[in-house]
């Protein structure tokens, strides 16, 4: 069957793509519905429940007093709801723009860290600058497939609970940049240009060069193409660069905004930087990194992926506003790190799985003996007042990388086929697990949030599925309770996994609460009216400081994600669950007494342990 793509609208001034149709018989191979406001009184009422394990039973009382007035017929919850109707039935996604705004342009954190999600991947099988610039090779020549596949319409559909998935982020990953703004950012799309970008832009010891990665004819170059184009990046840039432009961009966004303008004004410049933002995606080839024990290597790699070790190391390579970065080391580390106002993590694990099938290929074509271009170093003038920025932000980066602690380890006595086999969620089971392990060292529970994704609806991004439920607090103060007997314990788990089970559906089926309370919130705003008291109750700010931000990677690889946690004093907790094992990464700030990576990994690492021995006691 050949497909075709069908432009379904625009955004931005770009084409989106979101329905496939098969050439020859006119009718949609897959159709995208739109996402649903949910009920009002759905939401209110799963509000309630969800902050009940939080509060105690006086401000309960309070909030539920606050929430029923809010809620009441013909109140202000209810002209909101109609706003929030109204505003469906006339945008493409009555959210998506919204939340893209409120939770990363609008935000004025640094992309490092705080923003940007990083995967890192097992180490490669070579160790110098040889086996880097050839794998490095084929990687640019697997992304470049896979996107072909996108722009030719090739890309199979991926399906969810057998329901088709939106594709309209897919064509938006290439050629595209977040450019800081003073009060909030945009993001650029330059794929659909009337002249697309032909190149990627490869960094190497702090310096950038644009490489044409198509021949005149657009064909892509071939990988023994591509990697004489490599070698001829790096008898360019064997000394280190001394002013590390990159490391601008992980700045504060209003600091970086400031220093931005200042560094357009220049004309090289200028073009040096749109070159950079309108490249298809960037390669860092990053130097070696200072050897750890192999305890360790997992940590360090994560940590060398998510902000690339610090100012003397290798942070100077990355531009972190840029969409798609590929991290290849001299060492064998390899990675990558996007930017998520434009990028979702399942759709990084589709692109990832098809690169790293296609490196696992032979080379099939050799390099045609035609001359090519050389790579186009970009040039930067730098005056004093941009040296003072850069200065600043190589302190400012520095003070990030010291405060953030990593852990990462493999836990190997089971993975995603035990839970499985007792006929339990092997997501919502780990999720219990780490409401557990938190309650362990805290001696409570928290705020703690899932990503689910919307991708079953048109423009659908994500909403959170909320681990603290009733169900999971009871199980959790009965599990270290020897007067509570274990069947009571294994049922209390069922019934805390079978909640959060629950709770993921309702997310996966558009009917989660967070997504439509922001909107509610944000609708107000629209309409010139006050924040409702709703939102200013203490038990909503309570509801939303997310002190345990947890993510599970979707992908066939033993790759780990890493991210920084969301508030201060907050852990966030990534985890690849395969079939007999599951890569965890723990996060948290050094400057926060209260949490610390390492004792939470462990007792989460116990805690698995603890519930295998608990639903099998012979184990």
């Amino acid at each position: 069957m050949i497909l075709k793509k069908i432009p379904a609208f625009t955004h931005h001034g770009t084409r989106l793509l979101c329905l496939w149709v098969a050439r020859g018989h006119g009718v949609p191979f897959s159709t995208v519905p739109p996402q649903p406001v949910p009920p009002l009184a759905h939401t209110l009422q799963r509000y309630l429940k969800a902050v009940e394990p939080l509060l105690p039973p006086d401000e309960l009382e309070h909030t539920r007093e606050a929430v029923r007035r809010f809620g009441q017929e013909g109140g202000l919850g209810e002209r909101l709801q109609q706003g929030l109707e109204k505003r469906a039935r006339h945008s493409h996604n009555w959210i998506s723009d919204w939340w893209v705004q409120w939770a990363y342009l609008e935000s004025r954190q640094p992309l490092a860290v705080h923003s940007n999600p990083a995967i890192a991947l097992p180490k490669l099988d070579y160790s110098d600058w040889r086996g880097q610039l050839v794998f490095a090779s084929k990687l640019i020549a697997g992304v470049l497939d896979f996107k072909a596949k996108i722009d030719s319409g090739r890309l199979p559909v991926e399906y969810l609970r057998g329901r088709p998935l939106c594709t309209e982020l897919f064509p938006l990953l290439f050629s595209s940049c977040r450019i800081p703004g003073p009060k909030h950012d945009y993001v650029a799309h330059y794929s659909k240009a009337r002249r697309a970008p032909t190149h990627i832009t490869v960094v190497r010891n702090y310096q950038f060069f644009q490489l044409e990665v198509y021949n005149s004819d657009g064909t892509p170059l071939t990988e023994g193409q591509i990697h004489s184009q490599l070698c001829r990046i790096r008898s360019q840039s064997w000394k280190m660069d001394k002013e590390p432009m990159g490391i601008l961009t992980s700045e504060h966004r209003n600091t970086w905004g400031q220093a931005y303008n200042r560094l357009l004004r220049d004309k090289i410049n200028k073009e040096s930087v749109r070159a950079i933002e309108k490249g298809i995606f960037t390669l860092c080839l990053d130097s070696p990194v200072m050897r750890v024990s192999d305890e360790k290597y997992s940590s360090r790699m994560a940590a060398q992926m998510l902000h690339g070790g610090g100012t003397y190391s290798n942070s100077g390579n990355r531009w972190f506003d840029k969409t798609l970065q590929f991290v290849v080391g001299e060492d064998g580390s390899f990675g990558l790190l996007y930017e998520q106002a434009t990028a979702e993590g399942p759709i990084i694990s589709t692109l990832l799985d098809h690169v790293l099938e296609y490196c696992k290929q032979p080379v099939s074509v050799r390099a045609p003996l035609i001359p090519l271009p050389m790579p186009k170093k970009l040039y930067f003038y730098i005056d004093p007042e941009i040296k003072r920025d850069i200065e600043q932000a190589k302190q400012s980066l520095d003070i990030l990388i010291n405060d953030l602690d990593i852990n990462c380890f493999t836990f190997r006595r089971f993975g995603k086929d035990f839970p499985k086999c007792l006929d339990l969620s092997p997501n919502s089971f780990i999720q219990v697990a780490l409401q557990l392990a938190y309650y362990r060292v805290h001696n409570e529970i928290c705020a703690s949030c899932d990503s689910a994704s919307l991708r079953m609806f048109r423009g659908g991004r994500t909403d959170f599925i909320r681990s603290p439920t009733i169900q999971a607090l009871q199980f959790v103060r009965a599990f270290d309770d020897p007067s509570v007997s274990r069947e009571g314990k294994v049922d209390l788990l069922r019934e805390a996994v079978e909640a959060h089970a629950t709770l993921t559906e309702q997310a996966l089926q558009g009917q989660a609460i967070d997504r439509h309370l922001l909107g509610l919130k944000l609708q107000a705003i629209e309409e010139g009216l006050s924040v409702p008291k709703i939102f200013m109750d203490t038990a909503y700010g309570l509801a939303t400081h997310w002190k345990l931000r947890t993510g599970q990677v979707l992908s066939n690889t033993d790759s780990v994600m890493c991210f920084g946690p969301l508030v201060p004093d907050g852990y966030a907790v990534c985890y690849n669950p395969q079939p007999d094992h599951v890569h965890f990464s723990v996060t948290a700030f050094n400057c926060c007494e209260e949490t610390n990576a390492e004792t939470l990994a462990v007792t989460v690492e116990n805690t698995l342990r603890h519930l295998q021995e608990l639903l099998q006691p012979s184990a």
